[in-house]
């Protein structure tokens, strides 16, 4: 048994067995799955933890789904890039119904553009793709990640079509205060860390992602000095799509 069937026949055990233990529970409909679904957390962090009882997805892959559906509702059929996906939810209906999805992970020392691990090697800053060449481009809590993230906003727009959009998920931990840079690469390599280092889940690295944003909102005016893109603001939140949770924002930057 898989790791996911697993985590799934836990969280529907559980749910039924335990059903005061958990922090938030309620019926509703999955945009990722599909399905009239319940919604169960028995953490009181909802946003990495309130999963979807059929598919395991958590708010902000259903949010992303709800944008893509409103913004780009033909995205089936569009040509479509995806960096670092994950093996469930969102991801997992973008690879599995749109005709011309292209995912991508970034593997230090793999040659760009190589195919490793059934991935495009792409580093997000330094990409192999011709320009325009995607009707939507998607991160999933990327740009948090990224070392240079003026350069990648740049290249982002440069693979896009004219009237393409990036589509995406990132915290914003300042809110309404100044973007923080935590970490920089220096001219050999090294990392330079500005603040307590920090990491997250990576997919494709069991060491985890450092941490070297913490972006406040204004990222929009950070994307349009360096790509000319405005950038659209959907703040979702309702128990009928499991939306709950902090930092559950989509953006939504369209190239002209």
């Amino acid at each position: 048994m898989s790791y996911g069937s697993l985590l799934k026949r836990c969280l529907t055990s559980l749910s039924l067995v335990l059903p005061n233990v958990h922090y938030q529970k309620n019926s509703g409909y999955c945009p990722c799955c599909d399905t009239a679904t319940s919604f169960v957390s028995f953490d009181g962090w909802l946003r990495d933890s309130y999963r979807c009882t059929r598919c395991l997805s958590i708010p902000r892959e259903r949010a992303l789904m709800l944008t893509i559906e409103k913004y780009r509702p033909n995205w089936r059929t569009l040509s479509v890039h995806e960096s670092s996906p994950n093996s469930s939810g969102a991801s997992k209906k973008l690879r599995t119904q749109c005709e011309r999805y292209l995912a991508s992970q970034y593997y230090p020392g793999v040659p760009k553009g190589a195919k490793h691990k059934g991935f495009v090697n792409q580093d997000l800053g330094d990409q192999t793709f011709e320009s325009g060449s995607f009707d939507i481009v998607i991160t999933q809590d990327v740009l948090e990640h990224v070392i240079d993230p003026g350069r990648v906003f740049e290249e982002i727009c440069r693979t896009l079509k004219p009237g393409g959009a990036h589509i995406f998920s990132v915290p914003i931990v300042n809110r309404h205060a100044k973007s923080e840079v935590r970490a920089q690469q220096n001219r050999d390599g090294t990392i330079d860390h500005l603040a307590a280092p920090e990491y997250h889940l990576n997919p494709a690295d069991e060491r985890g992602s450092l941490v070297t944003m913490h972006w406040g909102f204004d990222i929009v005016d950070a994307i349009r000095a360096r790509t000319g893109m405005d950038t659209v603001i959907e703040d979702l939140y309702g128990p009928d799509y499991g939306l709950s949770g902090r930092f559950l924002e989509i953006f939504v930057s369209v190239k002209i």
